[in-house]
């Protein structure tokens, strides 16, 4: 197909006519196999998740945040308040299904409706969700909300783009590289040069399809090791 003109014969993009804008995203928790994402909520998650978070060795997980380690309860305890009356980022907590604990965050944020466009963002995992299956699922049940249930058109991942392994996860989930924006933010009195990812609809059947058959239980012998890598799943759906 050529490229589309208008009466100026200047090139122009694709007609949408059924498009309609995405809907915002709501307080219904969303659960998997292995956790369930629910509203970050101060009576039931503060304690859990600090707890969580302490029982790192050192304030790491917190360098390419704008915020953190926290060193007290109550500190911990009035930052949460804020995500939680928040809008946007719009904060939930990640529970294991096993245990009924928090034990880590992450948000769906810069919402966009009319352009279903939406981020996420604010991705705080404790060491107890590092690298687990729930980690894995929560970002998947993120993506199902946002492209099966709202009907957003591109889904967002940004870093700073020092932070390796955020760009190792994007690449691991799928999201496709799109460059470094300069210079576009500070925090904690630096620079943050921002990397950007995304994934657009229209490969989200595909990503839906690897997401699914990575975090089958048969995919996983009996010590939990994977079968197949999530990347290799995905790029069987792919192909």
């Amino acid at each position: 197909m050529g490229q589309r003109v208008n009466e100026y014969r200047q090139p122009i993009g694709e007609p949408m006519p059924q498009w309609q804008p995405a809907k915002a995203p709501g307080d219904q928790p969303m659960t998997g196999r292995y956790c369930r994402l629910e509203r970050v909520d101060v009576k039931r998650h503060a304690d859990d998740l600090f707890h969580a978070y302490r029982a790192a060795p050192d304030g790491s997980d917190w360098t390419y945040l704008s915020v953190g380690p926290f060193e007290t309860p109550d500190a911990y305890r009035d930052f949460l308040a804020t995500c939680a009356a928040s809008p946007d980022p719009l904060h939930y907590a990640v529970i294991d299904l096993a245990s009924g604990k928090a034990i880590g965050t992450l948000s769906l944020m810069r919402i966009d409706k009319p352009n279903g466009v939406i981020e996420v963002g604010f991705v705080v995992f404790s060491r107890r969700l590092q690298k687990t299956r729930m980690a894995t699922e929560s970002i998947f049940l993120l993506m199902r909300r946002i492209f099966d249930e709202l009907g957003y058109r591109r889904f967002e991942w940004k870093c700073d783009s020092l932070n390796a392994p955020s760009r190792t996860a994007a690449a691991r989930f799928g999201f496709t590289f799109e460059g470094i924006f300069r210079q576009a933010v500070t925090y904690k009195g630096r620079n943050r040069d921002t990397a950007w990812f995304s994934i657009v609809d229209s490969e989200w059947p595909a990503l839906r399809a690897g997401f699914a058959e990575w975090l089958d239980a048969a995919n996983f012998d009996a010590q939990g090791t994977q079968r197949r890598s999530l990347q290799t799943c995905i790029a069987a759906q792919r192909a």
